[in-house]
């Protein structure tokens, strides 16, 4: 297995992988599932802790389930929910390089990438090798927030902050928050000739979705990879982070609290 050549701004700390495993087929890949067959034969990349993999693998009956991953920790994860859900046609391996993927040339009916092409250098290297392990007529699906196009109510200084401070720690790191927008771009770049590209969102309005999802990033800011790598990379200092924690937390109370997180997405027939 080759080192990731590529920065993970978010990390696997528990706060992220919290997040993570609220995911599911219907929640974050609803434009991939009219196009699956219970026979066909799937690659998720980037998998994390595998929630989606097993929703997807619980749906293709017949077929052959993979997700890779390059942290270690999100693939053992995996295996113990697939373990404890009795799902037996998924697998879950440790690839460390997503632009050259240990598998054979068209070796699977549908590759799919969750909120993995904003975090890379080379966006349309990685989507080039989905490319490649999929089979002819088959189906190359990614999907990718647009951080640029999050919104939220009341207005927060300390989000808008946070915002900022999140965009310039992904460019650091080689990454575009801003990914959604571009997919379709950068489908056109690698040569498919038919891309099907559409938007969908998250969004938390009710008082239970929006106490995690402020509880959630209030926790990140300070303690996951993206708080070292924001001091390390001197884009912000501990009490800022504070600062910013404190900012998640206070909108997260107001009574009326809303954030919504555009994504976009492509289906690109190979």
């Amino acid at each position: 297995m080759s080192e990731p050549r590529d920065v993970y701004s978010h990390g696997h700390h528990d706060s992220v992988l919290r997040a993570h495993r609220r995911r599911t087929a219907d929640n974050s890949a609803a434009y991939l599932l009219a196009r699956l067959g219970p026979e066909h034969d799937l690659l998720d990349i980037g998998s994390g802790p595998g929630t989606i993999t097993l929703d997807l693998a619980s749906r293709m009956t017949s077929g052959r389930v993979v997700g890779i991953d390059n942290a270690a920790e999100a693939v053992q994860a995996a295996r113990q929910q697939a373990d404890r859900e009795g799902v037996n046609n998924v697998e879950f391996a440790v690839v460390g390089d997503v632009y050259a993927i240990d598998y054979p040339d068209a070796s699977f009916d549908v590759v799919h990438a969750h909120q993995v092409l904003q975090h890379l250098s080379d966006p349309v290297g990685a989507l080039t090798e989905m490319r490649r392990v999929c089979k002819p007529g088959g189906l190359v699906a990614a999907r990718d927030a647009d951080y640029a196009a999050m919104t939220w109510y009341p207005p927060s200084d300390g989000l808008t902050r946070w915002l900022d401070l999140y965009r310039n720690l992904a460019r650091a790191n080689a990454g575009e928050p801003d990914a959604g927008r571009r997919l379709r771009s950068w489908a056109m770049q690698v040569g498919f000739a038919d891309v099907v590209a559409s938007a969908s969102v998250w969004c938390f309005a009710e008082d239970l979705d929006v106490d995690w999802w402020s509880d959630s990033w209030a926790d990140r800011v300070t303690q996951s990879s993206f708080a070292h790598q924001a001091v390390e990379r001197r884009l912000a200092t501990s009490a800022q982070l504070s600062e910013l924690s404190e900012a998640w937390r206070r909108w997260g109370a107001e009574p009326d609290s809303w954030f919504a997180i555009l994504h976009g997405e492509i289906l690109c027939t190979v």
